[in-house]
């Protein structure tokens, strides 16, 4: 058992932000399912959101609700809105441990803004291909699908 573990046991809160048009793309098979329980690993999934953009198909949306995620749609590039809601989500004391699952080494600030402040931090990567080595070795732990 982990010092995290023995910290917060299964009553960590998570939060997990998916990085949509980074992670859901047809070289990938990557299972909302999957996703919910590397969170439900971590502890209590206080925050699960999936960010997409305006040319989301409507069955990704419908899967992601359905898994209950809240999808968050925005006009354009979803790297701001996610790094603020995650940030924000890290620095108020919502939640213990920040899941980021994406390729993109944006999001590195976003793990390293949450570690100085004591939160767990777990970067989640669709497949090899175009991962981040700066986005894992940011993270507390890194996990690899598929």
């Amino acid at each position: 058992m982990g010092l995290f573990e023995r910290l917060f046991g299964r009553g960590a809160r998570v939060g997990i932000f998916v990085d949509g048009p980074n992670v859901f793309r047809p070289e990938f098979d990557v299972d909302l399912d999957d996703l919910r329980e590397i969170a439900g690993d971590e502890g209590t999934i206080a925050v699960s959101r999936v960010y997409v953009d305006e040319e989301a198909g409507s069955g990704l949306i419908q899967a992601a609700e359905a898994r209950g995620f809240a999808v968050v749609t925005t006009s354009g590039d979803v790297d701001v809105r996610l790094a603020v809601d995650a940030v924000e989500a890290a620095v108020s004391g919502r939640i213990d441990a920040v899941i980021v699952v994406s390729r993109d080494a944006d999001f590195k600030p976003v793990l390293e803004i949450a570690a100085e402040r004591g939160l767990r931090t777990v970067a989640v990567a669709p497949g090899t291909h175009g991962r981040s080595d700066a986005l894992r070795n940011a993270a507390h732990d890194e996990i690899t699908l598929g």
